[in-house]
Parts: C-alpha cells; sequence; structure tokens
C-alpha cells in the first residue's frame, strides 16, 4: 500500500474539503429515495423544509469532515478503511440533501466552511486521542445525527413524501454506522465531550436553518 507524504495527505485534505463545499461537486452513488415520491407544498412549507434540509445539509458536511479528519489520524489500518467507508456513504447524504435544496428554490448554508473546519479538528483529535475513542465518537456523533433526524421527520408536512424518504434512509444509514464503530470497539466517550459535542450541534442547528 503507497504511503502518502505529510504535503500528499494535506492535499488530499484540501481536495476533500472542496469537494465537500462546493455545491455541485458531489454526486451520490446511490439512487435518491425520493425519485418515486412527490411533494406539493405551499410557499410557508418550502421555506421550512429548506430550513430543515439546509440543517441536514450542514450535517453531513460535519460528517464528512469528521471522518476525513479521523482517517488522517486513526492509527489502525482497519479504522482509517472504515472512516473512509462511512464517510463514501455521507456523500450520498449530501448529494441528496443538496439536490433537495435546488428543488425547494434554497442554498447549503453560508456558514458551512466554518462548520467543516471546527469538526474536521475535532476528528482529528479524536483519532489522535486513540482508536477505541475515535469509533466512540463516531457512535455519538451518529447517534446525536439520528435524533435530529427523527426530529425533523416530525416536523415535514404530511404529503412531503420526497424529503422524507431522504431522511428516512440517512437514519438508516447513520443508525448503521453507530452501531458498526461500536462492534469494531467504539467506547463512551466522558460526559463533557458528549454535552460539548451536543451544544456545538445545537449551535449549528440554530443557525443552518436560516444561515
Amino acid at each position: 500500500m503507497r504511503q502518502f507524504s505529510p504535503f500528499d495527505q494535506m492535499i488530499n485534505s484540501f481536495d476533500q474539503a472542496l469537494r465537500s463545499l462546493v455545491p455541485g461537486v458531489t454526486t451520490a452513488s446511490r439512487e435518491n429515495p425520493a425519485e418515486t415520491h412527490s411533494a406539493e407544498l405551499s410557499i410557508n412549507e418550502s421555506r421550512h423544509v429548506a430550513g430543515l434540509m439546509r440543517v441536514n445539509h450542514s450535517g453531513e458536511v460535519c460528517a464528512q469532515a469528521l471522518y476525513h479528519g479521523q482517517a488522517l489520524t486513526a492509527k489502525l489500518p482497519s479504522v482509517r478503511t472504515e472512516m473512509e467507508h462511512a464517510a463514501q456513504e455521507e456523500e450520498d447524504h449530501l448529494a441528496w440533501c443538496e439536490d433537495r435544496l435546488k428543488e425547494l428554490n434554497s442554498i447549503p448554508s453560508l456558514l458551512n466552511p466554518v462548520w467543516y473546519s471546527l469538526s474536521f479538528a475535532m476528528g482529528a483529535v479524536a483519532g489522535i486521542a486513540g482508536d477505541k475513542y475515535s469509533l466512540g465518537f463516531v457512535a455519538e456523533t451518529e447517534r446525536q445525527v439520528s435524533e435530529h433526524l427523527l426530529a425533523h421527520l416530525s416536523q415535514l408536512p404530511e404529503q412531503d413524501q420526497r424529503s422524507k424518504a431522504i431522511l428516512e434512509q440517512m437514519n438508516t444509514d447513520e443508525l448503521h454506522h453507530r452501531d458498526t464503530a461500536l462492534q469494531a470497539g467504539g467506547v463512551d466517550l466522558p460526559k463533557p465531550v458528549q454535552i460539548l459535542m451536543t451544544v456545538i450541534s445545537k449551535t449549528m442547528t440554530k443557525t443552518s436553518y436560516y444561515i
């Protein structure tokens, strides 16, 4: 297996960041779950759903950054491979959310570069702390993401089956990532870390809905 120099890794990280942040660059490897569904929304409903999908899109940007940061510093090759695989699946979510935002005549959050940078740093630190904590970080992240997705599903207009199909598939994938991380040896994170993650998540949620 080729060993990348620090410079190569830096270039690769920069490329990953661009692909996560530039609209239209990320493409899904799976069919969009919304393809076979419909949604007829009022102007106010469209605005609300756009806010929710913007939050979910930002959450996927954060997930990309977390996995990229962890893959960079993970010690075991098997863990690094798992992070990279999870990041690839999250790219589907990123593309699906972006497609739905376009349908709603809206755009991703302007704050995504901030969320990516912060999440990348947190992921890198988790990787440095050790693979069991890195995997635990994944499990806790996916648990919190699942909670957000379930909350958003309950807020969708009943007729918006397109957004519902996307969020339901995303939730299934996130729970799978959580279970995989725990089975691979992830441990519970210290309470202060969990609280910090919750605070950052709520801040991202409240701001990305509008900006």
